[in-house]
């Protein structure tokens, strides 16, 4: 089990370079886009030159800021603005429906929007806003998407990747008996009453436990021979504005601050990781270490001993199949691609 001294000292590692690829004729879409390792990565793979780079983002106003920088650092001139908000499930289907429409294969898909909360909030659609945002959104586009990744990847000769970015901080993360041995596990773990903040200092955690189990669960539910890889990655700790909503608190706020100076890697630094989930270890025995994986520091390790455990295992599926059930009620699509292509 990797223990906080663990997850530190790996701070103090050698930083591994950028993975770098040709991407011409590829599309990529990004989703978190417009600042932090998600900016940085699409930056990465501009100069790649895809034939098409879609960053997903909130905001028009900061999602144009960023494709202009993208721009005139890389002079790549062909990203694309897609607006989606994963705080609302219905943005979520406007940008699979118009994908859809406008897109055709997907070679590289990089869920990296996520939120860092430390108090209860609620979505319009009714969710704890890091369980939507974090887990059932990213789940959701990850899956509406799927059927695009498949075709890309059967076309090529290499696998599409899907590279849902998660965190080391899933090693310490650790599900209570009362979510455990609840009837519904997402429905407990988002509910107001159980969102104490004793619960919500760890909810990020718990959130990337969930992108990791999701990550494993997604891949050992695609046949042996499907020509799409799914890895769960961590970009390590690194300058980033995820943790923005700490600045208002003192004392959290100057322990991240310290810690930053301490230890964190640039946000270049830590888009890298998201840049090998995409592109790297392409070889054939690389791609069969990848399906499913957790990546850090560009190689493949072993995930948090919870993971990794028979309990773990049960959790997995559990979790796999409410998912599957919430997110059929979102959009009956869901049922559809798990049934044709999820067995």
């Amino acid at each position: 089990m990797r223990s906080v001294w663990g997850i530190i000292c790996g701070q103090f590692n050698a930083v591994p370079p950028v993975e770098n690829a040709d991407l011409t004729g590829k599309t990529v879409i990004v989703v978190g886009a417009n600042v932090g390792i998600g900016f940085e990565a699409s930056k990465h793979f501009a100069r790649m030159n895809p034939a098409r780079l879609i960053l997903g983002c909130r905001s028009t106003t900061k999602g144009t800021a960023a494709i202009e920088e993208i721009k005139s650092e890389t002079g790549y001139d062909k990203a694309e603005l897609w607006l989606i908000d994963l705080a609302n499930f219905s943005s979520v289907l406007a940008f699979a429906d118009k994908f859809d429409k406008e897109g055709q294969g997907l070679d590289i898909l990089v869920m990296n929007a996520a939120v860092f909360q430390l108090a209860y909030q609620g979505t319009p659609d009714g969710w704890e806003t890091s369980i939507q945002v974090n887990h059932l959104s990213t789940a959701l586009l990850s899956i509406l998407l799927t059927p695009h990744l498949i075709s890309a990847g059967g076309a090529a000769s290499l696998p599409s990747r899907l590279a849902i970015v998660a965190s080391d901080v899933h090693y310490v993360a650790r599900f209570e008996k009362k979510v455990t041995e609840a009837p519904k596990i997402l429905e407990k773990l988002s509910s107001e009453e159980y969102c104490t903040p004793s619960v919500m200092r760890a909810r990020y955690n718990d959130s990337k436990l969930l992108n990791v189990f999701f990550a494993r669960a997604f891949n050992s539910h695609l046949p042996q021979t499907t020509p799409l890889t799914v890895s769960a990655v961590n970009p390590g700790f690194c300058y980033s504005q995820l943790r923005r909503d700490m600045y208002d608190r003192f004392f959290y706020n100057l322990i991240m601050r310290i810690g930053e100076i301490l230890l964190a890697w640039t946000t270049e630094e830590g888009s890298r990781q998201l840049v090998f989930a995409a592109v790297g270890a392409r070889d054939k025995e690389g791609e069969e270490r990848m399906k499913g994986a957790f990546i850090s520091q560009s190689k493949v390790i072993e995930p948090s001993d919870l993971v990794l455990s028979k309990e773990g295992g049960v959790l997995q599926e559990r979790l796999w199949n409410e998912t599957i059930e919430i997110l059929s009620e979102i959009s009956p699509r869901v049922r559809e691609i798990v049934n044709n292509y999820l067995q």
